[in-house]
């Protein structure tokens, strides 16, 4: 009987190591997001999540190359690159409605990982606005499942950041 009992349970556990194994294999997808609210009316909120409108909050490292428009400006269907290190990533501006508070990016590291960043941006009063962002990221191959795990904690992570840094923006505009 024990030795009944010692054979189910090296299946259970062996079952139990292919699937850890199988599911290893898999590339890895994570989606957070954040909310913040910031003391600006829509109007002037919007225009700073754009590529070319998020130079005056997001550092250094945010450098957009456009491929299309010439001379680049920020419009829905906007091409454009980013360095950061060694990886060169491509960007398409999906959906640009400062209007209706809406902006919605596709972003890949060719052989790495593809993402979306979907920013919702919501009126409150006529002094500020709610922020919603949402990234939703996909590994390309397995090697890359760490660095969407990583990158998509830090996404979760990012909304204090983003309000100090465009409150700041904002305060350096008046």
């Amino acid at each position: 009987m024990k030795s009944a009992g010692w054979l189910f349970l090296s299946v259970i556990i062996s079952m139990t190591n292919q699937q850890t194994a199988q599911s290893a294999a898999v590339p890895a997808h994570v989606s957070n997001g954040f909310h913040f609210v910031i003391r600006a009316p829509l109007s002037r909120a919007a225009p700073l999540f754009g590529p070319e409108g998020e130079r005056c909050w997001a550092g250094q490292h945010w450098n957009p190359q456009f491929l299309y428009p010439q001379p680049g400006k920020d419009i829905e269907g906007a091409v454009f690159t980013v360095q950061r290190g060694a990886e060169t990533s491509v960007w398409v501006n999906t959906l640009f409605d400062p209007e209706g508070g809406r902006m919605q990016y596709v972003s890949f590291v060719p052989g790495i990982h593809v993402f979306t960043v979907d920013v919702r941006l919501t009126p409150l009063d006529s002094s500020s606005t709610s922020v919603e962002v949402t990234y939703a990221r996909t590994a390309l191959n397995v090697g890359a499942n760490d660095e969407v795990q990583t990158l998509g904690n830090l996404d979760r992570e990012s909304g204090p950041h983003w309000q100090q840094a465009i409150e700041s923006c904002l305060a350096a505009q008046r």
